[in-house]
Parts: C-alpha cells; structure tokens; sequence
C-alpha cells in the first residue's frame, strides 16, 4: 500500500521483518522445506555455552538470551530449532520476494534503490551459544548486505570488500545526491557498487557490552583477519580468527608465535578504536 501511495514522490520505505528473531515461527509450509534428521549440527557443538579449548573465558558469555535460556539443549531439539530458524528465514524471503514483485508492477525498479540488510548475526549451537548478544565471533556479529542502485556496475555481482553497517547511511545519502552532514559517520562505498573489486582497506569494528556503559569486548575485522581482545587493554583475553582456512572458528591462533606481528597490529586498532569511545 503505501509502494502505491507514495510512487509519484520521492520516499523511503523501511520494511521490516521481525523473524527470524526468537522465537522463530513461520507458516507450516515453510517448515516442509526442511527436515530436522538431514541436520548436521556444527562440530562445536554443545548443550550449554562452552568455551572451547584455547579460548579465553571471556570470549562466550556463560548464558543464552535468546533460545534454550536457563536449559541445556539436546543434539534433536537442536536441529528442531534450526530448522524452524531455516523456515522462519524462508517466510522472510517468500515476503521480500512479495515486495520486489510489487516494485517491478509499479515500474520503481529503475529509479529506486533497494536495501537488504540485518542488525546482527547469530549463533545456532555454535560453542554451545543460542542468542545474538554475547558474542564477538563471525557468526554473532557479521550481517547480509545486498544493495541494488540504479545504474550501478556492480549490480548482481559479490563484494568481499569489507564495511560496517555505519557506513550505510552516508553511502545513502551519496546515491541520493543529498547534503552530507558534518556530523555524519561511516565512509560511503559507493565505489564499490560501481566496481565489488576496488582498492578498500577500512575494517569494521565490534564493540560488545554487558551494561550499555563498559566494553566487555572489541574485535576488528580486516578482509584477511578477526581479532577481538577483552577486557581492558586485552586482559581478560585475545583471540584471532582466520575466516578463511577456518570458517567455523574452531582454533585461537593470537598466542602462536607466527602471528604475533599480526596481532600486535590488530591490537594497537582495537584499542584505538575503543578509545574514541571513552
């Protein structure tokens, strides 16, 4: 409706999708797509939040805020609720498809900029972790991107590049050829909807909180490397992960001799970074 009503005027539409957020739901349909015996469950798996072998403490919070809170969670309810995860995924999908539909009858594709995104990532079981919150691997704090931009080189194609969700709104603004603000933040990458593999070396920053006050964590992400440290100044931990050689962030390599000079250099970011935080 408001696709009709506001289609002969500038506007922007936030559309938004509660699932998949705890706890996940979707239309019966949607969970025939799925079968919970074809489930593999990731090989760190646990019942309750386990911090693995060379891990620091800190790096799991000891509690789920999400899904199985206050009870531990079997190999089979586990892949029960992947699956409902999956289908309530799938619903959300069947309804962003309903919407383009929509975009395309009206004739808005060519003139209007289309934005998918999430506001965090999610562990399902992962080191025994069922929540968003909590966490500072990959998998709790990366998020799908997908921009379509009129006229754009790089429609349909992938970015490996890596940015923060604070870089949307000025990279916004820059397609709309709107003012900027002196007091907007973020970098607008706009360059790379025009070319996915143009020259970016800015990393993206994960700040973890327990009170909304103090950092409990920081982590940095660089095309080749996460890091986070915990605690202040990195006492209460380190890890660096290697997204490439290990999706699934099995093994803490941050005190392995070899890569002491990559850490030390994702430190000294880490901690400059939480600076400008107070």
């Amino acid at each position: 409706e408001n696709l009709k009503k506001f289609k002969d005027q500038p506007f922007f539409i936030a559309c938004e999708f509660v699932k998949p957020h705890s706890p996940p739901t979707a239309p019966r349909r949607f969970f025939d797509l799925y079968d919970p015996a074809k489930i593999k469950l990731t090989p760190d798996f646990a019942a309750w939040p386990t911090v693995p072998p060379g891990f620091p403490k800190a790096a799991i919070r000891p509690h789920n805020a999400d899904l199985f809170i206050g009870r531990g969670a079997s190999e089979a309810e586990a892949r029960e609720v992947i699956c409902a995860y999956l289908a309530s995924i799938s619903w959300v999908d069947w309804n962003v498809g309903r919407v383009l539909t929509e975009l395309d009858r009206l004739g808005l594709r060519d003139n209007n900029i289309v934005v998918f995104l999430a506001d965090h990532g999610y562990q399902l079981g992962e080191k025994g972790k069922w929540s968003k919150a909590g966490s500072l691997f990959e998998m709790g704090t990366r998020v799908p991107l997908m921009i379509s931009a009129p006229g754009a080189r790089g429609n349909g194609r992938t970015c490996t590049r890596i940015v923060e969700s604070l870089d949307l709104y000025p990279t916004l603004v820059e397609l709309c050829g709107l003012p900027k603000s002196s007091e907007q933040e973020g970098t607008s990458f706009t360059s790379l909807l025009a070319n996915p593999s143009a020259a970016w070396d800015k990393p993206a920053y994960s700040i973890w909180s327990e009170d909304g006050k103090t950092i409990h964590g920081t982590a940095v992400r660089t095309e080749r490397w996460r890091y986070a440290e915990f605690g202040p100044n990195g006492s209460n931990g380190a890890m660096l992960l290697d997204p490439h050689n290990d999706p699934l962030e099995l093994k803490n390599l941050a005190n392995e001799k070899q890569h002491q000079p990559v850490v030390a250099e994702l430190s000294a970011l880490t901690r400059r970074y939480a600076a400008t935080l107070g």
